[in-house]
C-alpha cells in the first residue's frame, strides 16, 4: 500500500466548530445525543452496565470523572469504559447501513468523560461529536473493504474515540495523526456476525473499542507514535474528499426496538398485517418470514439473557406477534418466561429471498407471510426497518422513543428536564447535564 500523510482529515477535525455547522447538521446533533443518552440512561439497567462498573474499579480505580448512572467517580478511562458498557447495552443505539455497526455508542461515554473531565460545553461536545461519526464511518468502510470480513461497532469505534478526544484535548494534527494511526492499527477486530449468530455481552465489542480509543489518546499524550492510517493510503484516501460536503452522520438510522436491526422489519410486518386484517396471536397457525441471508442467520434460541433477547430474531417476532409491540420491558429477564411468546416461536420459520438479499446491506427488507388457523393466508407488503435515514428523523421522533425507552430509570418531569438541557444553550457545561441526571434517577 502507498501512503501519504497531507493531514486531510485532522486538518477537518481542528476547524470543525458547532457555530459552522450547517443548521440540519446541528439539528441531527442534537438528536444524536437524545439517543445516546437514552440508550445510555436505560442501559444503566442492564447486567452489562453492573459488570462494567466492577470492571473498572478493579482495572482503572478512582478519580473525579462521573459517569453516567453511579456516583462513584473514575478516571476518564474508566467512566467512559464503564459508559460503554451501558450505551450498547440494549441495542437501542444509532447505525449506519454501509458500516453495518453503531458509531455513536462507541464514542459517546468516552466523549462524555473526557469533556467532564475538561470542563467542555455542549456545544464542544457536539464539535467532538461530529468529527468522531465523519471519521468512524469513512474508516468503518475502509476497514470492512481492506479486510473483507465484517466488523462490529467496537472496531471502528476506537478511531472514534480518538479523534474525539483528541478533539476535546486540544490536540494538534500531528498528535490527531498519530491518534488515528495507534486507533486504526489496534481497533478490537470484532467478529459481527459471529456475535449474532452466538449472543453474549461480547455483542458488538463497544467496550474495548472505548479502551483502545481512549488508550491510543493516553500513548500519544505519552509520546507514543503511529505510522500512517488506512485513510492515508491511495486505495481509500477519496473517502475524505467529501468531507464538509457530504456529512455521513445524516445517514444513521434510528431504532425503535431494542434488537438487532436485521429484526425490525419482521416485527414491523408482522404487527402491520395483524393489524390490518384483525387477526388475533391465538388465531396463528404458522408465520414466514421471507428475508435477507443475513437476518436469517440471527439466533432463534429461547432467550435466558438480554443479549440472547436482542440478538434473536424469533423471540423479538413472537413478542410483537403476540404483545403488539417489541420493548425495553421484553428484554428485561422477567419477559423471558412468557409462555405464550415461546410457544409462538415453535411457529415461526424463516428462509431466505433472493431478490430482498441482493439489495443488502444498503437495504434491510422483508416480508410476513401469516397462516391462521382456518387455514387463510395473509402477505405484508415488503417491510423496510423504520427509522432509516431516508426518513429525515428529527427531534420530534427521538424525544418520543427517548421518553419510551428511558421511563424504566426514571419519571415524566426528570426526562423533560434533559431534553430541555439538550435542546437548549450550547454553553452549558457537560458537568452539568452529567451531574443533573445522575441526580435524576
Amino acid at each position: 500500500m502507498n501512503f501519504q500523510t497531507d493531514y486531510t482529515l485532522e486538518k477537518y477535525i481542528l476547524e470543525a466548530s458547532w457555530e459552522r455547522f450547517p443548521s440540519d447538521v446541528q439539528e441531527r446533533l442534537r438528536g444524536c445525543l437524545i439517543d445516546l443518552l437514552g440508550a445510555l440512561i436505560s442501559g444503566t439497567k442492564s447486567d452489562q452496565f453492573a459488570v462494567g462498573l466492577r470492571m473498572v474499579k478493579k482495572a482503572f480505580g478512582e478519580g473525579n470523572v462521573a459517569a453516567i448512572g453511579t456516583n462513584d467517580r473514575f478516571s476518564a478511562i474508566g467512566a467512559a469504559t464503564a459508559m460503554g458498557h451501558a450505551s450498547n447495552a440494549y441495542d437501542i443505539d444509532d447505525g449506519h447501513n454501509i458500516i453495518r455497526a453503531h458509531p455513536g455508542t462507541s464514542f459517546i461515554g468516552a466523549l462524555l468523560s473526557v469533556a467532564y473531565e475538561k470542563d467542555a460545553t455542549l456545544g464542544e461536545l457536539f464539535s467532538a461529536m461530529l468529527v468522531a461519526y465523519e471519521a468512524s464511518i469513512r474508516m468503518g468502510v475502509a476497514i470492512m473493504d481492506h479486510y473483507k470480513y465484517a466488523h462490529s461497532s467496537g472496531t471502528f469505534g476506537a478511531i472514534g474515540v480518538a479523534v474525539g478526544v483528541g478533539k476535546l484535548l486540544g490536540f494538534n494534527k500531528e498528535q490527531l495523526n498519530h491518534a488515528l494511526s495507534i486507533s486504526e492499527f489496534n481497533a478490537p477486530l470484532v467478529p459481527g456476525i459471529r456475535s449474532v449468530e452466538y449472543p453474549s455481552m461480547n455483542k458488538d465489542g463497544v467496550p474495548f473499542g472505548v479502551m483502545i480509543g481512549m488508550l491510543s489518546t493516553i500513548e500519544t499524550e505519552c509520546g507514543f507514535t503511529g505510522n500512517k492510517n488506512l485513510l492515508e493510503s491511495d486505495e481509500y484516501r477519496h473517502l475524505l474528499a467529501d468531507l464538509g460536503e457530504k456529512y455521513e452522520v445524516l445517514s444513521l438510522y434510528f431504532k425503535p426496538y431494542p434488537c438487532c436491526r436485521w429484526a425490525h422489519p419482521a416485527i414491523d410486518a408482522c404487527i402491520s398485517v395483524m393489524k390490518e386484517n384483525s387477526i388475533t396471536a391465538d388465531n396463528i397457525d404458522h408465520v414466514t418470514i421471507k428475508t435477507f441471508r443475513r437476518a436469517t442467520l440471527l439466533s432463534k434460541i429461547e432467550p435466558k439473557s438480554a443479549d440472547e433477547a436482542q440478538y434473536n430474531i424469533a423471540y423479538p417476532v413472537a413478542t410483537a406477534l403476540v404483545r403488539g409491540d417489541f420493548s425495553i420491558d421484553h428484554v428485561m429477564p422477567k419477559a423471558f418466561s412468557d409462555s405464550e411468546v415461546l410457544d409462538m416461536m415453535k411457529r415461526l420459520s424463516f428462509e431466505v429471498d433472493m431478490d430482498l438479499d441482493r439489495k443488502f446491506p444498503q437495504k434491510r427488507i422483508c416480508r410476513a407471510e401469516i397462516q391462521t388457523k382456518d387455514a387463510r393466508v395473509f402477505v405484508s407488503r415488503n417491510f423496510e426497518p423504520s427509522g432509516e435515514a431516508h426518513e429525515n428523523i428529527g427531534t420530534e421522533w427521538l424525544t418520543e422513543k427517548f421518553h419510551r425507552i428511558t421511563a424504566c430509570a426514571m419519571d415524566r418531569q426528570a426526562r423533560e428536564q434533559i431534553l430541555s438541557m439538550v435542546l437548549g444553550d450550547t454553553s452549558l457545561p457537560i458537568r452539568t447535564l452529567v451531574n443533573t441526571i445522575n441526580s435524576l434517577f
